[in-house]
């Protein structure tokens, strides 16, 4: 028995071309994707080596050093170890808890080894806006959606401003390829379309890929799913029984397929080194607020100065900045909703959309308030101390909540075009062109774009001449904290150093709750190197002892300065390791005896000396 009604089935308008015809067609809208996709990111394929996307270097730098990750394990003939020392040493990160983007950095591996990581980090932006495009144009013909009403459907998904902002610097949430095809697997088990053990077994394949690209996106899809399956099954509740059997034994099959798949990797990540809890969002989460939706942001090509600076100044950055449809597409789709409610698959989409979005709102204290409506009336509130929904922010649901507006938009047009007798063409180009001008607002302009930073002159000459043993701890300065981004951009483009104390990243605090950056039991003597580093005076004592406590906790085997002999950090430095044992360009460098590597022989002498100096605020 099947739960889907004859209108979720191909429409009447479905196109009567021969099916090579069809095929030439299907594969001009791919490529079209494509073109539209290296018009987005042309600027950074002027010099893909050398260029990112401006507007999140912290995060693309940190990518980039993932991928170099991947790909020196790849190089040594095995898969990246998921808890590594090569970041934050000694104590090191869990990739799991991290935007690690296995999958992507293991594929591209050969690539990131030719041409470097930024490279495929270009290759995988410019993928995410054609493949995810792509991906949902595939599923809405695979449900009946004709041709250029997919295509349509697929741009907005592919290309909406979710994607183009998630794509400034997240780019395991810009890679939306495979949540549309992890739905489609997930409707034909639950409706009775496709077969159970085959649909199964293509569901635990594409979800444990989508594990190894971004686990967050994996729970939105995963809660876009479930808000199918209910609407599915509140609109058609006679027809749940005479399914629920096959139904469980396909999603059981697909969890049984991603257990073997997955089951170290979630092991390593949720009992192993580093594990990690997360209290819910709090009053201040990421989430969207009422006139995100229709204020475009200064990177699409229609936008207003006001716009473009209300966006802008949003505090968590425009890569978050991800719920803009405009008033056109809006009112279009508000009035196809209430224009086809009857049709299944319109029902359906406007289910997902709308709930999504309304979850997007979060579930804290809003800025601004909503409408003076109390935090707790609003959804997501209840959901987000939920085991997997506290790692969620709920402003990305927009990305799935675009691909169900896309849908919406398809299945809606298909609906006007059946319905319009074969004379009346203009009943059916009328609102096509509609539907086209609605979508007009979200065209991208091309990504903005900023140098990527060299290594400094002299930095691998220094490595080389440090003889440092496989996996020695380097004490690079600045420290990759994440206001020192560049280390990490250093050591993805050169190799240098192979474990590096401190960096940028998610890891457990003493209480075991996430947080960002920690390179050592306290963070305060790397901070207080990185202000030597900036050249500004810290404005709190540093307490005694402390440089060498946490030079005793990191223990390096040499640090390496980016300054020069005559500045404030090579005075202080000197103090306490001695003269530099070279000098290479740009770069101090001292190789560290055992009684070194803890400050002893000098720190004592210095410590009156330390009091005099303050530490900054962070």
């Amino acid at each position: 028995m099947s739960l889907v009604p004859a209108a979720i089935q191909p429409p009447p308008v479905a196109e009567h071309r021969p099916p090579r015809a069809r095929n030439s067609v299907q594969w001009l809208i791919i490529f079209g994707y494509l073109a539209c996709a290296f018009a987005v990111t042309w600027r950074l394929w002027v010099d893909p080596a050398a260029r990112m996307q401006a507007g999140d270097i912290q995060d693309v730098n940190l990518f980039a050093w993932f991928m170099h990750y991947d790909a020196v394990a790849i190089a040594h003939g095995h898969l990246p170890a998921l808890v590594t020392a090569a970041m934050n040493a000694p104590r090191g990160i869990n990739l799991m808890w991290n935007t690690s983007f296995l999958l992507p950095g293991i594929a591209l591996a050969p690539v990131t080894l030719l041409a470097g990581p930024q490279v495929s980090l270009t290759i995988m932006l410019t993928l995410g806006f054609a493949g995810s495009a792509a991906s949902l144009f595939w599923v809405l013909r695979r449900w009946g959606a004709s041709i250029w009403a997919a295509a349509l459907g697929g741009a907005v998904y592919g290309f909406s401003p979710a994607l183009l902002n998630s794509g400034i610097g997240h780019y395991h949430l810009q890679f939306a390829v495979l949540p549309p095809l992890i739905i489609d697997r997930v409707l034909r088990i639950v409706t009775g379309r496709g077969s159970p053990v085959r649909d199964g077994v293509w569901l635990g394949l594409l979800v444990s890929a989508q594990l190894f690209i971004g686990e967050e996106l994996l729970a939105d899809t995963a809660l876009t799913g479930l808000v199918l399956v209910l609407a599915l099954a509140a609109s058609h509740r006679h027809e749940v029984l005479g399914r629920a059997r096959d139904g469980a034994y396909g999603l059981a099959i697909s969890i049984g397929v991603a257990a073997v798949i997955c089951g170290h990797a979630l092991w390593a990540q949720f009992s192993g080194p580093l594990a990690q809890h997360n209290p819910p969002a709090g009053t201040n989460p990421f989430t969207n607020r009422p006139s995100f939706f229709v204020d475009p942001a200064g990177n699409l090509l229609l936008h207003t100065p006001g716009s473009a600076a209300a966006a802008a100044s949003y505090s968590k950055g425009l890569a978050e900045y991800l719920a803009y449809l405009g008033w056109p597409l809006l009112a279009v789709l508000i009035v196809a909703v209430i224009r086809y409610w009857r049709d299944s698959r319109v029902r359906l989409a406007a289910v997902i959309w709308v709930v999504l979005e309304v979850l997007s709102l979060g579930g804290g204290a809003m800025h601004n308030g909503w409408f003076g409506l109390p935090a707790d009336l609003l959804p997501f509130h209840w959901l987000q101390g939920s085991p997997v929904l506290s790692q969620v922010l709920p402003d990305r649901l927009s990305i799935l909540a675009d691909g169900a507006a896309g849908a919406v938009l398809a299945f809606s047009l298909d609906r006007v075009r059946s319905a319009a007798p074969k004379a009346w063409t203009w009943r059916w180009s009328v609102p096509a062109a509609v539907a086209v001008l609605a979508v007009v607002p979200l065209i991208p302009l091309p990504y903005q774009v900023t140098p990527v930073t060299p290594a400094p002159s002299g930095w691998e000459a220094a490595f080389s001449r440090l003889h440092l043993a496989p996996g020695a701890r380097v004490l690079v300065v600045p420290v990759a904290l994440g206001r020192s981004p560049q280390v990490l951009r250093w050591a993805a483009d050169t190799g240098e150093p192979a474990s590096m104390i401190g960096g940028y990243f998610i890891g457990p605090d003493r209480a075991g709750q996430q947080t960002i950056y920690i390179p050592g039991p306290t963070s305060t003597a790397a901070q207080y190197l990185d202000a030597l580093w900036d050249g500004a005076r810290p404005p709190s004592p540093l307490p005694p002892g402390l440089m060498r406590s946490d030079l005793s906790y990191w223990r390096p085997a040499a640090v390496v300065a980016v300054t020069s002999q005559d500045t404030r950090l090579s005075r202080f430095l000197t103090g306490l390791f001695g003269r530099p044992t070279f000098v290479a360009g740009s770069v101090l460098a001292w190789r560290l005896s055992g009684r070194h590597r803890d400050g002893r022989h000098r720190a004592a002498a210095r410590e009156t000396d330390l009091d005099a100096w303050r530490i900054p605020d962070r």
